[in-house]
């Protein structure tokens, strides 16, 4: 394929190529909107089938806060930590979850069968933290004449 069919003007360097486009005011960003977070926090989703255990965990290794597992065994034992990987097998047997503990550097893994219910139980620090978010910050500030605007991230407890 050539690059023209890939939208690139051979007449022009690559580096030319960005400059003839359209000018933008150095005061301009552009933004591209970004998505909308679920929130999560707080949530215990029913686990009935093994496709709701499957999209569960999906979620809860896009959360950015702890999640509280508990366990199928008799006294219904509970484990809480972030969850960092999760390994996919063709069954929930194959299939485990490994969490980082806040308490100790254990990596435990926990096989998707052993897992009865997950709470979405720790703040996700990653709400309201949208590059959108930033750009309001920053041009409210602007707004206001502030000068050498930096933003600075808020404080993990």
């Amino acid at each position: 394929m050539s690059g023209r069919e890939h939208g690139h003007d051979p007449a022009l360097p690559h580096t030319a190529q960005a400059v003839a486009s359209e000018p933008h005011a150095t005061d301009e960003l552009e933004v591209v909107p970004g998505f909308e977070r679920e929130n999560l926090q707080g949530w215990i989703p029913q686990l009935a089938t093994e496709a709701d255990v499957r999209a569960v965990i999906e979620k809860a290794f896009d959360y950015r806060g702890d999640v509280t597992i508990t366990r199928k065994d008799k006294d219904g034992s509970q484990i809480t930590g972030y969850l960092f990987d999760r390994r996919i097998g063709p069954t929930l047997a194959n299939s485990v979850v490994r969490l980082m503990l806040a308490s100790s550097n254990e990596r435990p893994a926990i096989p998707y069968s052993e897992i009865a219910v997950i709470a979405f139980t720790g703040r996700d620090t990653a709400a309201g933290k949208s590059y959108e978010a930033w750009v309001k910050k920053y041009w409210e500030k602007r707004a206001k004449g502030e000068k050498n605007i930096s933003i600075e991230p808020e404080a993990l407890e």
